[in-house]
């Protein structure tokens, strides 16, 4: 009798994360946008399942200091609203790199992650910071892998 081959289905507590660090400094926004996010989802690992988070944790300093190609700094817009009417305020990138340098990254991150409750859970594990220093030494951080 033949068996029939299993696909494999990671399960939560299964999973063992890393920690990664990478510097953001003269990088492009949207390239380590997509790097960070698959890092978050766990598709570089060969246990990667969609329903479950096998994703790890990314360290990323220097926040504020990445690049982005084009006019993009006077085109793209950030939007918020406040809940009242009239309360909608659009914001340039450009100011938004000097108020909340790391929203924009956070930001571009997010829209690259699945539109599901799984997506909170794994965006929580994205650490930014502005400066060179990190409070996870203890985690003993690899740097992230091209």
């Amino acid at each position: 009798m033949k068996t029939a081959n299993k696909s494999f289905q990671a399960k939560p507590h299964e999973i063992e994360q890393k920690w990664y660090v990478v510097d953001a400094t003269d990088q492009v926004l949207g390239r380590l946008a997509a790097r960070i996010a698959t890092v978050l989802m766990g598709k570089n690992k060969p246990t990667y399942t969609p329903h479950v988070d096998t994703g790890d944790f990314v360290v990323v300093l220097n926040a504020g200091a990445i690049k982005v190609t084009g006019s993009k700094l006077d085109t793209v817009t950030y939007q918020r609203y406040s809940g009242y009417p009239g309360g909608q305020k659009n914001i340039l990138m450009k100011t938004m790199l000097e108020r909340h340098p790391e929203r924009v990254l956070r930001d571009a991150v997010r829209r690259m992650l699945p539109k599901n409750t799984l997506a909170t859970k794994m965006l929580s594990k994205l650490k930014l910071y502005t400066g060179n220093e990190h409070p996870h030494q203890a985690q003993n951080p690899e740097s992230l892998p091209n």
